[in-house]
C-alpha cells in the first residue's frame, strides 16, 4: 500500500486527497482498524504553540546615506540589544535579548521583561520599532550614528531563524527545596507544590514521527502563522533517547531548526513573553503535515497523549538532568488531567504550551492543503536517527591557564 509523496500531491491538486488532524486521525483507527485508515489517509496534520527560547529573526535593513558598518558597532531595537557581527547593515534579533539598562528587566521575580521577542512580534504585527546603533566609521561607510523607525514593510529581508523548536518530549518540572524557584519552565512551588509541562502531547510534530521518517531537511511547514521550512537538526537534537515499544521518546530527544519569511507570519502566532524571575522568551506557532507512505507511517500518528511518558524532574537539585534524577514517569493523559501523583503526593499540574491552539494549527494546515495553499515536500536529507551517534552531550569543562 506504499505511497510516494508525489501521488499525495497529485491526490491534493485533483481534491481527491484525504487530510485529516493529530488529533482525529486516533478516532479513525480505532473505528476502521490500521490497515483500511492507512488506505483511505492521505495526510495527517500537526502542530505545537509553546514557548521557544532557542529563536530569533535577521534583518537587511538597506543602506543609509551616507553608509554606516554597523557590524563593530552597536545596535538597539526598541533599546534591545541586537548582534551585528554580520556586514554592514545585517542585523540579527534574539529573543532572549533584554535591554541593558531597562529597570524592568532586572531578571527578578515579579517583574515583566520586555525583550527580543516582543521586538520580533512588534516587527510582524506591522508595528514601527525603534532603531539607534552607533559605529566606528569607515572611509567606504563614514556614518557613526544612525537613529531611524523600522517597519518590517521597509526592510529588505526578514527572517525567522529558529535553531532549536519543537521538542520532541519534555521533562516535566517540580521543585523538591523548601523555597519557591524562578524557571524557563515557570514558578515552581516547594515541596512538590506544582508540575508544570511543555508539550502537544499527541499532537506535537516529532511524536507523531518518531523516527523522522518524513520529516527531514527541506520538509515544507507552517511557521509562525506562514509557510517555513525544517533547515537542520536543532540544537541538542538527542535522537538516542529511552523509548517505549512503539519507538516514542520517553526522554527529550529530537529538534528543529526551522526557517521562514518573516513578512508572511502573524502576531498570534509568534508572541512575545516573559517568564517571570527568569526571562524573555518567544511563543511560537508550528506544524508539519505527515504524509502516510505507509502502513507503519499512520501508526505512529496515531499515538495518544496516554501513549507518551514524560520524566519528572526536581529543577532545584538535579538540573540538568542526570541518570538516576528521574522522579518518576507520567503520561500526558495524566499531566492533562490536571493532577499527578509523585512520590505518593497529588501535584496540579499546568501546561506551558497550548493545547487549543496546537489544534487550530493542526486545523489551519489541514484546511491550506485542501485548499491547494500547500503542498508537501520531500526532503533532501534525513535527520540523524537513532543510530547516527549523535546524541546532546554537557560541556566538558576546562580551566583557563592561569
Amino acid at each position: 500500500m506504499a505511497k510516494t509523496i508525489e501521488e499525495i500531491n497529485k491526490k491534493l491538486e485533483s481534491g481527491r486527497a484525504v487530510v485529516v488532524t493529530a488529533e482525529e486521525i486516533i478516532g479513525i483507527v480505532r473505528e476502521k482498524g490500521l490497515e483500511r485508515a492507512a488506505q483511505e489517509v492521505d495526510v495527517v496534520t500537526t502542530g505545537t504553540f509553546g514557548p521557544m527560547c532557542s529563536s530569533g529573526a535577521y534583518l537587511n535593513i538597506g543602506h543609509s546615506k551616507p553608509r554606516i558598518k554597523l557590524g563593530g558597532g552597536r545596535v538597539y531595537l526598541n533599546d534591545v540589544p541586537a548582534y551585528i557581527g554580520l556586514a554592514a547593515v545585517d542585523i540579527f534579533i534574539g529573543a532572549n535579548a533584554l535591554p541593558e539598562d531597562d529597570p524592568r528587566n532586572r531578571v527578578h521575580p515579579g517583574e515583566f521583561n520586555y525583550g527580543g521577542g516582543h521586538v520580533i512580534e512588534e516587527l510582524v504585527a506591522g508595528k514601527d520599532v525603534r532603531l539607534v546603533a552607533t559605529a566606528y566609521g569607515t572611509d567606504c561607510h563614514p556614518r557613526k550614528k544612525l537613529e531611524t523607525w523600522l517597519n518590517i514593510r521597509d526592510v529588505n529581508e526578514a527572517v525567522l531563524f529558529n535553531i532549536r523548536n519543537a521538542y520532541q518530549n519534555y521533562s516535566v518540572a517540580v521543585n523538591l527545596s523548601d523555597r519557591v524557584i524562578y524557571t524557563y519552565m515557570g514558578i515552581l512551588k516547594p515541596g512538590l507544590g506544582n508540575a508544570n509541562y511543555c508539550s502537544a502531547g499527541q499532537l506535537s510534530p516529532l511524536l507523531n514521527d518518531p523516527y523522522y521518517k518524513t520529516i527531514g531537511i527541506g520538509t515544507r511547514i507552517f511557521l509562525g502563522g506562514g509557510i517555513g521550512y525544517v533547515a537542520w537538526p536543532g540544537t541538542q537534537h538527542n535522537p538516542d533517547v529511552l523509548r517505549n515499544e512503539a519507538g516514542v521518546p520517553k526522554r527529550p530527544a529530537g529538534t528543529l531548526a526551522v526557517i521562514g519569511d518573516l513578512k508572511q507570519m502573524k502576531p498570534r502566532w509568534l508572541m512575545g513573553a516573559s517568564m517571570q524571575g527568569y526571562g524573555g522568551t518567544i511563543t511560537v506557532g508550528i506544524g508539519v503535515p505527515i504524509p502516510i507512505l505507509s502502513e507503519e507511517i499512520l501508526g505512529y500518528t496515531a499515538v495518544t497523549d496516554a501513549d507518551i511518558l514524560a520524566p519528572v524532574i526536581d529543577y532545584s537539585e538535579a538540573y540538568p538532568q542526570r541518570k538516576g534524577d528521574v522522579l518518576g514517569e507520567v503520561s500526558y493523559a495524566e499531566l492533562r488531567s490536571g493532577r499527578i501523583v509523585v512520590r505518593g503526593k497529588e501535584v496540579p499540574t499546568a501546561s506551558l504550551s497550548s493545547y487549543p491552539r496546537a489544534v487550530e494549527i493542526a486545523v489551519t494546515l489541514k484546511e491550506w492543503l485542501l485548499a491547494g495553499k500547500f503542498r508537501l515536500t520531500q526532503p533532501v536529507a534525513p535527520l540523524p536517527g537513532v543510530e547516527s551517534g549523535v546524541t546532546f552531550k554537557p560541556l566538558k569543562e576546562r580551566p583557563l591557564e592561569e
